[in-house]
């Protein structure tokens, strides 16, 4: 009595016949349109509302970071975990219509005090150094001294001289603020971290 190794074993055996791929019956494309339409569900629902959105910037508020027709993506999930600080870029709805965003920067946060004279930026008395501001077209305003309320942040354009912002409608309630701008994609010759 000879020994058959394993490998040739009937129940390891298929013809050709039991080898070849069943064939599909139309079910190619309607899995396709499935898989489409749950990506735009995923994207469109969840990821935008949530997580990461696009923002166009519509006007000179923010030159020399942002010009005019930039694109940025906006980390919409962030301040469910941290508070902003000074010098976050922030995208927000207007104080005085909800239906409207702004993109500013965070400058002061609740308790401190802020002014500015002659266009500079003062901090709890102290002197700011803001190297992205605008030089071209420098600020020659002045603000009476404020203190930050709790709940609160005080933001201004990066362009100073043509931005209208705290100094404008006062500290900015931390409820309407959408989230943090983190990266320019458009232009392309252009893109980068904020």
């Amino acid at each position: 009595m000879s020994e058959k190794p394993y490998y040739e074993d009937d129940q390891f055996r298929t013809s050709g016949e039991e080898r070849r791929t069943p064939k599909k019956k139309g079910g190619g494309a309607i899995e396709y349109l499935v898989i489409l339409l749950v990506s735009f569900a995923l994207v469109f629902g969840f990821v935008r509302p949530f997580v990461v959105e696009a923002f166009w910037i519509p006007s000179g508020s923010m030159i020399p970071t942002l010009e005019i027709n930039d694109r940025v993506l906006v980390n919409k999930f962030i301040y469910r975990f941290t508070e902003p600080k000074p010098g976050d870029v922030v995208v927000f709805s207007s104080v005085d219509d909800r239906n409207t965003d702004l993109i500013k920067r965070v400058v002061a946060v609740a308790g401190d005090r802020v002014a500015v004279r002659t266009g500079r930026l003062f901090i709890d008395g102290k002197p700011q150094r803001e190297p992205f501001t605008n030089k071209k077209f420098p600020d020659r305003s002045f603000s009476a001294p404020i203190t930050v309320p709790k709940g609160h942040v005080f933001v201004m354009g990066d362009n100073r001289a043509n931005s209208s912002d705290s100094r404008v409608f006062g500290p900015l309630p931390k409820k309407n603020i959408e989230g943090e701008a983190f990266l320019r994609f458009w232009p392309l010759d252009r893109i980068g971290p904020l």
